[in-house]
């Protein structure tokens, strides 16, 4: 390039080589997208979508290295542009690398909605792929700001002369990660024992709702007035915690009545069978009638009811409750709970009068 100017034909230069290694690169993965299908290689497939636009930052910036010894520059430019181009290789590698193990375990996430599992089971791969892939996206990104951090000489004589100072340092940094480990650590037991998994019905104090998000610090309950409550992590290993779906969805809960001693309970109990054999929210699993204690003006009876799970519990109690007190009112008022009053006897001066009147 005679008849350029030097600085243009530089830029030229450092422009192109970039350009031609993004479009060689953008091909590859077009042929790529056609021999990796969806149905036969999904996580592979996952993996080069997910990576597609780091990859191409690592390529550009490959390219431009490639080119630099012969784009003209002096020595000092060219050392100065290889620094930076470096620590920015770095961070695009790394870059790349957190984006492609993140699309595996979306991959795996998309596998566990697809396949067709069991409520309980899907929970439980969805909390354990969700917190793990929360973590190792975390520890990608920390690892690569201190990779690049360490590759600066001015940053990496400064960090070491603190730390060899003296053990002062040491116990400061480790004080102030304290609460950063804790939250780690505490999110890799949940993900190992799941003490709750995402979309758990639970009652934390006295509030009802259930798990919306876990992530490496706190947990996201939404409750049932479509509030969310966030908690800590270590909230839910360090304080006692209602699981109504640990083991299963299903529940056995029950609607307390308390009704006058002359409620036919015979009746009663075929009212409630056919009430919840109507009922769509019944699981027919249990269903049972029966009277728990006799208190001085009322009795209390007890139905007991399972449905599929917390939110089908509630509607079936509601149903239950507003059913029967229609049929009480309706077939049966007196069974309803009153409150009897004797009057006091009559007092022995009126008697006596009554008697001189005779």
């Amino acid at each position: 390039m005679p008849n350029l100017p030097p600085w243009f034909a530089t830029a030229l230069i450092l422009l192109a080589a970039p350009i031609l290694a993004v479009a060689a690169l953008v091909v590859v993965q077009a042929l790529l997208d056609r021999l990796l299908r969806a149905e036969f290689a999904p996580v592979l497939r996952r993996v080069t979508q997910g990576a597609r636009q780091p990859l191409r930052a690592v390529v550009a910036l490959l390219g431009v290295l490639a080119v630099l010894p012969d784009a003209g520059l002096t020595n000092t430019a060219v050392g100065a542009l290889s620094r930076i181009l470096g620590l920015a290789l770095a961070a695009a590698l790394g870059w790349t690398i957190t984006r492609m193990v993140a699309a595996i375990f979306d991959a795996y996430l998309d596998r566990a909605q697809a396949a067709g599992e069991d409520e309980f089971h899907a929970r439980r791969r969805t909390t354990q792929l969700t917190v793990f892939r929360r973590i190792t996206v975390v520890a990608g990104i920390a690892l690569t700001i201190g990779f690049v951090l360490t590759a600066i000489p001015a940053v990496r004589t400064v960090g070491l002369s603190l730390f060899a100072s003296a053990g002062v340092a040491g116990i400061v940094a480790g004080l102030a990660a304290r609460p950063a480990v804790s939250s780690l650590l505490a999110g890799l037991q949940i993900a190992v024992t799941q003490p709750v998994r995402i979309g758990d019905a639970v009652l934390v104090e006295g509030i009802f709702g259930h798990v919306e998000e876990i992530t490496s610090t706190y947990v996201t309950i939404a409750t049932w007035d479509q509030r969310s409550l966030i908690l800590p992590l270590s909230y839910l290993l360090e304080k006692p915690l209602l699981n109504w779906t640990k083991n299963s969805a299903q529940l056995l809960d029950s609607v307390m009545l308390y009704l006058d001693y002359a409620v036919p309970v015979p009746a009663l109990r075929a009212q409630v069978s056919a009430i919840v054999q109507a009922a769509p929210q019944w699981d027919h699993r249990v269903c049972g009638v029966q009277v728990t204690d006799m208190k001085e003006s009322c009795m209390e009876v007890r139905v007991l009811l399972s449905a599929a799970n917390a939110g089908q519990m509630f509607d079936l109690r509601c149903l239950v409750r507003e059913r029967l007190v229609e049929w009480l009112s309706r077939e049966h008022p007196e069974a309803l709970p009153r409150l009897r009053l004797t009057p006091p006897p009559a007092p022995a001066a009126a008697n006596d009068a009554g008697d001189r009147a005779a």
